[in-house]
């Protein structure tokens, strides 16, 4: 590697602030950087870091931040405006790349260039937050005690905020929603498929949408049909039938413009930050089937998203750094095992069910 700074970029966003406090409690000190010369100064006295703006158009400050990091954090979205520069960046300058992605589109590409980070001698390792390391975790655990699954379904409940950089990133996804099918994506209708899935008080409606574990899963556990959820929440209900209805109107050009206008209006911080969010618990549902209709199925309870993020992308940065890695495209669950998840703070697992007619 070039050298050794840790660069957390989007650090004055709130998922790069969360990321870079997390690190700060581990004894590191991050660089941050970022687009704003004065969010990124206020934001480094704030914790003692330096600072170094490198706008993602530009190419030569994207080199200059690298040139001496053994690896870069991306906290910015929406990610299908900055991975790939960064990334390549990154390649230029032989230093690892971690993203919190959960955009579908960003990980199939980042997974289309193993081979360039393979010969690069870097890990490029996308999704490292809350999308999609829990679920990925979950996925490869169930899917372990059902070697033959054919289908893997994910579900969520307890999302209750979203970011400026997040409603971003779902306008941009507004359009459609995805399925896999036979190893394949494939376009349906955002929350045109319905499923009951039990988060631990019994089973509740939930709706199709795109998660990034439609990608991640697939390279982690190799089942070729996959499925992904959020519990259907009158609010959620509200947010993806909007969205069907009209994201074709809301993708495009002026309209699209508009939209992230109105996003930048939205807090960047949900109510009450500043501490822990210990009262809200995020609850995941994993669950396979094979050809003869047997089903293992195990839930995950962790903190509050954003919180889980800044604690989760801190571990997998130390695993890097520690020299804990794989060259190339990797996933959190293939390269650090089912259970990584479970070393992160407030995390807790439920032994699996199983169903169908050879249930013991």
């Amino acid at each position: 590697m070039a050298g050794d700074a840790l660069i957390v970029y989007g650090a004055t966003g709130y998922s790069g602030r969360l990321i870079t406090q997390r690190l700060c409690e581990r004894g590191h000190r991050p660089v941050l950087s970022g687009r704003s010369h004065e969010r990124l100064a206020t934001a480094a006295a704030r914790v003692g870091c330096r600072w170094q703006a490198a706008p993602v158009e530009d190419a030569r400050a994207l080199d200059a931040l690298l040139c001496d990091a053994r690896l870069v954090v991306n906290a910015a979205g929406p990610f299908s405006r900055t991975a790939r520069p960064i990334f390549e960046a990154a390649v230029r300058n032989r230093c690892h790349y971690l993203d919190i992605t959960a955009e579908v589109s960003v990980i199939e590409w980042l997974a289309s260039a193993d081979a360039v980070a393979r010969r690069a001698g870097i890990t490029v390792m996308p999704a490292v937050g809350f999308d999609v390391v829990p679920t990925d975790c979950l996925s490869a655990y169930v899917a372990r005690h059902l070697p033959d699954a054919s289908h893997l379904r994910v579900a969520v409940t307890g999302l209750y905020f979203l970011s400026r950089g997040s409603a971003k990133t779902l306008l941009e996804s507004a359009a459609g929603g995805l399925v896999r099918e036979a190893g394949l994506l494939r376009r349906v209708p955002l929350a045109s498929r319905r499923r009951a899935f039990d988060f631990g008080a019994g089973p509740r409606l939930c709706l199709n949408v795109s998660l990034g574990d439609l990608a991640t899963a697939y390279y982690t556990t190799g089942i070729a049909n996959i499925e992904t959820y959020v519990d259907a929440t009158p609010a959620t209900w509200s947010m993806l039938v909007a969205a069907r209805a009209g994201g074709w109107f809301w993708s495009t050009g002026p309209q699209l413009a508009i939209a992230e206008a109105i996003a930048d209006l939205l807090p960047d911080t949900p109510p009450g930050s500043g501490q822990p969010h210990e009262t809200q618990v995020m609850t995941i549902v994993t669950e396979v089937e094979n050809g003869d209709a047997r089903r293992v199925t195990a839930r995950l309870r962790t903190p509050e998203a954003y919180d889980f993020t800044g604690l989760c992308a801190a571990a997998v940065v130390e695993r890097v750094v520690a020299n804990d890695l794989e060259p190339g495209f990797q996933t959190v669950a293939r390269t650090y095992g089912s259970d990584f998840v479970l070393g992160i703070p407030g995390v807790s697992r439920e032994e699996i069910t199983r169903e169908g007619s050879h249930t013991q």
